[in-house]
C-alpha cells in the first residue's frame, strides 16, 4: 500500500469509464489520479444509457460480457449513490424491439431470450407506435440509466469522495518506459500549456476514441454519433423503442433521448451535420409519429470507440503496467460496471473468479493478430 501512495494509478481519461474505474480502485484503497482532456468529448455524455445486452441483439462472448455487468449494475449503481449522495437515474424499463416480419423477428440472435409480441401486443406496450411494424420482441430484463444528466455527475463526485484527485484539461503525449520496458510515467501538457513528467508504476487507459493516438497497437477507431432529444409528456412512452437505426429512450419527467447515427467514415469532424439529424427525423417518424409534434430540446455528437469486432479491450496492455479499459462501441454504458470491476480486481490482485478471468481473455488487445 505503501507503494500506491508514493505512486499513483493513473487513470488516463476522465469519461464514463475512467471515473468508474477510478471509483472501484479508490474502493480498493488506491490512490488515485484521473487525467482528462475534455470531459464533454467523452463518449459517456453522447449516449443514451440503454442497458440492452439482448435487444441489442448482442452475441457470443460479448453477449456474455453484457449479461455479467447487467446483473452487477443495481449493486454498482448503489455503491455510486452511497458514495456520491446522488441518483443515477437507473430504471428497469424493458426495451421493445419491433419488427417489420417474423422472419426478422426470428432471425434476432436473441430471440429466444425475448417475449414475442403480435400487433396488438405492440401497441399495448408501444401506444401509437408506426403502422409499418407487425411483430417485436420484449427484453423486460433491460433497461437504462440517466448517464448523461446523472449517472456521469455521481460518479465524478463518488470519486471525490474517495480521495480521487483530478487533473483537468490536461492532454497525456506519451507514455514512458523504464528500461526495462516497463511504464514508468506519462508526458502531458497542462491545462496551462505546460509540459511535465508524472511517474507512475501503473495507469489504465481509457481514452475511448482517442486512446489509438496514445498506444498505436490498439486498434481502435472513432465511429461519429449524432442524437437529439425531445420533450414529451410524462409518461408517454414507458418503454424504450430499439428500432433499426433509431432508437427512443424515456425518462422519468418526459423527456425522450433519441439516438443515434453511425458514421464509420467521420474520423473525428466534429458538429452536427443535416443528413444526421434528417436521418433521426425519419427514425422517430417511423417509429412514433406522434413524437414529432414533440418539442425539441437538445442536439448533440460525439465519438464511440470502436475495435474491428465490436468488442472493448480489457486487461493487460503492450506495454507492462499499462492496463486497458477501451474499445466500447456502443455499449460502454452497459459494460461500465463489469469493466471497472475486472479492472480493480486484476490492479489489486484480487483476481475474480475463473468464469470472470477467462471472458477478460476473450478481450484481449491483441486477439485480432492470431
Amino acid at each position: 500500500m505503501n507503494a500506491a501512495v508514493t505512486a499513483p494509478t493513473l487513470v488516463l481519461g476522465g469519461g464514463l469509464m475512467g471515473l468508474s474505474v477510478a471509483h472501484q480502485l479508490a474502493r480498493r484503497g488506491c490512490t488515485v489520479l484521473v487525467i482528462s482532456r475534455r470531459r464533454s468529448e467523452a463518449a459517456g455524455f453522447v449516449a443514451a444509457g440503454m442497458l440492452a445486452p439482448h435487444a441489442e441483439g448482442l452475441s457470443g462472448n460479448l453477449l456474455l460480457l453484457g449479461q455479467a455487468s447487467l446483473e452487477r449494475i443495481p449493486r454498482w449503481v448503489a455503491q455510486i449513490e452511497s458514495d456520491s449522495g446522488l441518483g443515477c437515474g437507473l430504471r428497469t424499463s424493458g426495451i421493445v424491439v419491433p419488427f417489420r416480419t417474423a422472419a426478422e423477428r426470428d432471425a434476432y440472435p436473441t430471440a429466444s431470450l425475448g417475449q414475442h409480441l403480435d400487433r396488438i401486443g405492440l401497441e399495448q406496450e408501444i401506444p401509437g407506435l408506426g403502422p409499418e411494424w407487425t411483430t417485436g420482441l420484449l427484453f423486460e430484463q433491460d433497461g437504462q440509466i440517466d448517464n448523461r444528466r446523472r449517472l456521469m455527475r455521481a460518479l465524478e463526485r463518488a470519486c471525490v469522495s474517495l480521495g480521487v484527485q483530478f487533473m483537468e484539461g490536461a492532454e497525456v503525449l506519451q507514455l514512458l518506459q523504464a528500461d526495462q520496458g516497463h511504464l514508468s510515467g506519462v508526458r502531458l501538457r497542462s491545462a496551462e500549456g505546460e509540459e511535465q513528467q508524472l511517474n507512475c508504476q501503473q495507469a489504465v487507459l481509457c481514452s475511448g476514441a482517442w486512446s489509438q493516438q496514445l498506444v498505436p497497437e490498439l486498434p481502435v477507431f472513432p465511429v461519429k454519433g449524432q442524437m437529439l432529444s425531445l420533450q414529451g409528456p410524462r409518461e408517454a412512452l414507458k418503454r424504450v423503442i430499439f428500432g433499426p437505426g433509431t432508437y427512443l429512450v424515456p425518462r422519468e419527467d418526459g423527456l425522450i433521448v433519441v439516438g443515434a447515427t453511425s458514421e464509420r467514415d467521420a474520423a473525428f469532424a466534429e458538429g452536427l451535420t443535416p443528413d444526421g439529424q434528417q436521418q433521426l427525423q425519419r427514425g422517430i417518424t417511423a417509429l412514433l409519429p406522434v413524437a414529432t409534434g414533440w418539442p425539441p430540446m437538445e442536439r448533440w455528437w460525439g465519438f464511440r470507440p470502436c475495435t474491428p469486432d465490436e468488442g472493448p479491450l480489457l486487461g493487460p496492455g503492450p506495454l507492462p503496467g499499462l492496463w486497458l479499459a477501451c474499445g466500447h462501441h456502443r455499449n460502454g454504458v452497459l459494460l461500465a460496471a463489469i469493466t471497472a470491476e475486472l479492472t480493480a480486481d486484476a490492479i489489486t490482485t484480487k483476481s475474480p473468479n475463473n468464469a470472470m478471468t477467462t471472458l477478460l481473455r476473450e478481450f484481449r488487445w491483441d486477439r485480432f493478430s492470431g
